[in-house]
């Protein structure tokens, strides 16, 4: 039973932790003591019906504020899969939270409230979510109950979503819209009879077969994660290389080429939780053995021969800002590309995204949440793959080197 991880995004009070916590109710994942602790709990609040978004909100501010601040990830199982959803906050000032829930997600939920329609921050989910290559969208206009079952509500905003996805959507995305209303259950599991409009699959059995292909990489590269060296008898000329392959596929007798040194050798052995195995695939674990006695150190990488792999100190990305302190031209930071860490200097900040407007505009810095195109040198030469091309090795992150946190994400393009 393979798994599918889900990010959900939107504004305030689209009614995230009240779907999520719906889609927990709905599939028997709550316990008899949480189902009593939520009725208890919404009872007090003077409810008269179950408030799910308790199922989800672990934190006491959360559940204080009814607002969502941290992510976490909710599981649940299906007959025919099993689910992780990152639950992100909503508020602009969490943006960050969203893009850490969001960044290893195979599909995302946007929601949208049908009262309000598209707000900015439906625009700032939906851009950021192209960033990332997610090309499974699902825009779920939530609380329908409060306009009606409308229709004409339900097209006017599918014409509005339209508008943008026409101009920032990428080519390669799939996207579905789905009408609900999360508070009373309606269209999430089975179709709504208050919607009989909507012809298409509810919520949970469009999730149940959602397809969601992982794109297998050419550029065969693993980072060094850690250098084995048992120093001991049985194993006294033993050198191997551990780490994840970030990308492609390598297998014994492989030519390969070392980064940054450039040495070429060859792989005389490739070992799987000890255990000899014929070749490593894309998101693999092992260790590998060289014919040569080479250097090679955490975050150096062993690169296949069959594809060509650039290297370069110059690249150009798109950043998102995630620190309160702005970024400007000339600040150093450190880039850190999968496991390899290099001194960087911002070269250029060359022009933000305007979201209400989804257009861009000249920029001489970046301020908290801000997404924009910069220039940046790197001290050593770094894997110089597009995030496009290479979803594996297209990404980084820039790091504060005073206070040692994570200062921005960038896709190199």
């Amino acid at each position: 039973m393979d798994i599918l991880k889900i990010a959900t995004a939107g504004s305030v009070d689209d009614g995230k932790s009240t779907l999520i916590g719906r889609l927990l109710y709905e599939t028997n994942t709550l316990k008899e003591d949480q189902i009593a602790h939520i009725k208890a709990k919404s009872e007090a609040k003077g409810y008269d019906y179950l408030d799910l978004s308790l199922a989800t909100d672990g934190l006491l501010t959360e559940r204080e504020q009814g607002i969502t601040i941290d992510v976490s990830n909710i599981y649940f199982t299906t007959d025919k899969r099993r689910f992780i959803i990152a639950d992100a906050p909503g508020h602009i000032e969490y943006t960050r939270n969203m893009i850490t829930g969001a960044s290893t997600a195979a599909a995302t939920i946007i929601l949208i409230d049908a009262r309000k329609g598209i707000v900015e921050q439906t625009k700032r989910h939906f851009y950021l979510t192209q960033l990332l290559g997610i090309q499974q969208i699902i825009f779920a206009i939530n609380k329908m109950d409060l306009v009606n079952f409308s229709q004409e509500v339900y097209n006017k905003i599918l014409h509005d979503i339209s508008s943008i996805t026409h101009k920032w959507g990428a080519k390669d995305c799939q996207y579905h819209y789905i009408p609900i209303a999360a508070l009373g259950g309606e269209n999430i599991v089975a179709s709504s009879e208050k919607m009989s409009w909507y012809l298409e699959r509810p919520l949970l059995p469009l999730l149940e077969n959602i397809n969601t292909q992982t794109i297998q990489h050419e550029e065969s590269i693993i980072q060094v994660q850690y250098v084995i060296r048992p120093k001991q008898e049985a194993f006294h000329d033993y050198r191997g290389f551990a780490g994840k392959v970030n990308s492609g596929r390598f297998k014994v007798g492989d030519p390969v080429q070392i980064h940054p040194s450039g040495v070429e050798t060859s792989i005389s052995e490739i070992e799987k939780y000890g255990i000899n195995v014929p070749f490593l695939s894309q998101g693999e674990n092992g260790t590998i053995i060289l014919k040569d006695p080479v250097d090679l150190s955490r975050g150096n990488s062993i690169n296949g021969k069959n594809k060509e792999i650039p290297f370069t100190n110059s690249i150009k990305a798109t950043v998102c800002w995630m620190e309160n302190e702005s970024l400007n031209s000339s600040k150093k930071y450190w880039l850190q590309q999968g496991c390899n860490k290099v001194q960087a200097r911002v070269a250029n900040v060359e022009n933000k995204v305007n979201i209400d407007q989804l257009a861009l505009e000249s920029a001489t810095q970046l301020g908290l949440n801000d997404i924009g195109t910069i220039s940046i040198q790197t001290a050593e030469t770094i894997i110089g793959i597009s995030y496009q091309e290479n979803q594996q090795m297209g990404a980084f992150i820039l790091i504060n080197p005073v206070t040692n946190n994570t200062a921005g994400l960038g896709f190199i393009k």
